[in-house]
C-alpha cells in the first residue's frame, strides 16, 4: 500500500505545512535517514555507543504519535507515528555521545512527520533517534531547525 503526506497526515491528525506536496509517496528506508535537526540510524550502526537496557520502560506508540522534539524557539515538532501495536519507544538509552533523543522499535514501517519537511519511513527493525549536531571550525554545536 502506498501511503501519502496526505494519507498520513489525515490518518494522524498531523497537519503539514502548504508547501508540501501531500500526493506525494512517502519514502520508507531502512538505514540513516535526516529531517531538520533529527537523524534516524538503524541501533546496529551505533550499539557500541548506544545502550538500552533489556528492563527499560517502553512505551507503545499511540495512534496520534509520540512528540520526539520540538524545533527551536517552540517551532514544529518531529512526531513519530504508526499503527497501533507496531512500535514502541523508549528514552531509558545510553548514549555515550549524548545525543540520543530514545530508541524505538518497529515491526511494520514506521513515520517520522514534521509539518515543514513532511514524512519518512522506516522498515521494521531498531532505531536510535538522536539529535544532529554540527562543526563549525573547531566548535561543534546542535543543528537547530
Amino acid at each position: 500500500m502506498t501511503v501519502t503526506l496526505a494519507s498520513l497526515s489525515q490518518r494522524t491528525g498531523l497537519a503539514v505545512l502548504d508547501h508540501l506536496e501531500r500526493s506525494a509517496r512517502i519514502p520508507v528506508v531502512d538505514g540513516l535517514q535526516a529531517q531538520g535537526d533529527l537523524i534516524v540510524i538503524p541501533h546496529a550502526v551505533v550499539a557500541s555507543s548506544v545502550k538500552f537496557w533489556p528492563d527499560s520502560i517502553w512505551k507503545d506508540v499511540p495512534p496520534e504519535g509520540v512528540e520526539l522534539l520540538r524545533g527551536a524557539a517552540g517551532g514544529n515538532p518531529h512526531t513519530l507515528v504508526a499503527d497501533p501495536g507496531t512500535c514502541r519507544w523508549t528514552t531509558h538509552v545510553l548514549d555515550t555521545d549524548r545525543l540520543a533523543l530514545g530508541v524505538f522499535q518497529t515491526s511494520a514501517v514506521a513515520y517520522l512527520l514534521h509539518p515543514e519537511h513532511g514524512a519518512t519511513g522506516c522498515t521494521p527493525g531498531t532505531y536510535v533517534i538522536r539529535r544532529q549536531r554540527e562543526h563549525e571550525g573547531r566548535w561543534e554545536r546542535l543543528v537547530a531547525d
